[in-house]
């Protein structure tokens, strides 16, 4: 029996340059020399990229999920770049590492994780969805309309291996509780949870006729962990594409459609996620809008061949247009919803400190 592959991802923000708006190539380098130095013994590859002010791992291996030593090697990794963040007094220097140390499991300490293991397939393409300036229920959207729309996945309707549809776990990140949703059977029931992707958000997805895992995501809430407003949670997602899954086209097809996420400034606001090369991921205006980058990879026996940045393409050009008018018009309503998100949605921003000074105002109405 084959030795399955594991592919993780693992995101931090550790310091913003300048602001939030990118990432010192000195912290990518402390990344990468940690990864490559330590790593020898544990990982067969390993790519560092940034997305906006976070700086992503791409790191194949063959010791499974929740592994302690590949997430100690990571978190060390993150560390290392914070050291660098510090001297370069860079701004929210290790703030995703919401722990002095490493206990185990990189889950819970603030960086986000996706990861999925697997027997590597005869051609397999993956692409690693990367995010800045939102939080993982932006994800539901464009996973719905990959595995579960066939307005957007063809295969859906016409690929034999694809005609009975796929498993969406649902994972409850106010009750720490999951749920799993067969489609197309159980399409409005799932609907109900992700559309609200606040507290609603797709884990993992698995198709119905192989049983394999296709998709996974980074559910990590940060101000939840923190209980407290440090930042927004700019999330990863894993999805294997073609052979019975989506063709790399009807994956990215999602996207050119910019769909409305939250974070944006001080994680506050509603607005446009915008599909953007590695180069254009430098989120500016507003801190924002919020950006997507879709990196592309070959795997072959383990090793990351690529990237192919996929939104550098001309055909994203409308969709960014698009989120362009879509921020014109939302940044024209200020402090108002919905460009402000609602208030249940703002209890773990900074605004309860305002609220808190006026508590003693109100009087009854008579």
């Amino acid at each position: 029996m084959e030795e399955k592959l594991t592919l993780t991802v693992i995101k931090a923000d550790v310091g913003g340059f300048v602001g939030h708006s990118s990432v010192h190539p000195k912290l990518l380098q402390k990344a990468e020399a940690h990864l490559k130095e330590n790593g020898r013994d544990l990982l067969i590859d390993f790519h560092v990229t940034h997305v906006g002010d976070d700086i992503n791992l791409i790191l194949t291996h063959r010791e499974g999920p929740d592994n302690s030593e590949i997430h100690g090697l990571a978190w060390d990794a993150f560390k290392a770049a914070t050291e660098a963040a510090k001297e370069l007094k860079l701004y929210g220097a290790g703030q995703d590492l919401l722990k002095d140390a490493f206990s185990g499991n990189i889950k819970g300490l603030g960086p986000g994780v996706a990861e999925m293991e697997f027997a590597e397939r005869p051609s397999e393409p993956v692409i690693i969805f990367m995010a800045d300036k939102t939080e993982p229920g932006a994800w539901n959207y464009p996973l719905y309309k990959m595995f579960a729309d066939p307005f957007n996945t063809i295969g859906l309707v016409i690929d034999p291996k694809m005609h009975d549809g796929f498993k969406f776990e649902v994972h409850d990140l106010i009750d720490n509780k999951k749920i799993t949703f067969s489609t197309p059977e159980e399409l409005y029931d799932l609907l109900v949870l992700i559309g609200a992707p606040g507290r609603y958000c797709i884990k993992n997805v698995f198709s119905k006729t192989t049983g394999e895992i296709a998709a996974a995501s980074s559910t990590q809430r940060l101000n939840l962990m923190a209980g407290k407003y440090i930042g927004k949670d700019d999330p990863v997602c894993i999805v294997r594409c073609q052979s019975g899954l989506p063709a790399v086209g009807e994956a990215l097809e999602p996207f050119a459609n910019p769909h409305l996420v939250s974070g944006w400034m001080r994680g506050s606001h509603s607005g446009p996620l915008m599909p953007v090369s590695l180069k254009d991921a430098t989120p500016a205006r507003f801190d924002g809008p919020p950006r997507v980058v879709a990196l592309g990879f070959q795997l072959s026996n383990g090793k990351l061949v690529g990237p192919q940045d996929f939104f550098a393409d001309v055909s994203f050009d409308s969709a960014r247009k698009k989120a362009n008018d879509v921020a014109d018009y939302l940044r024209h309503l200020g402090p108002f919803e919905p460009h402000r998100l609602h208030l249940d949605e703002m209890e773990y921003t900074t605004l309860p400190l305002v609220m808190k000074k006026l508590k003693n105002r109100f009087e009854d109405i008579e």
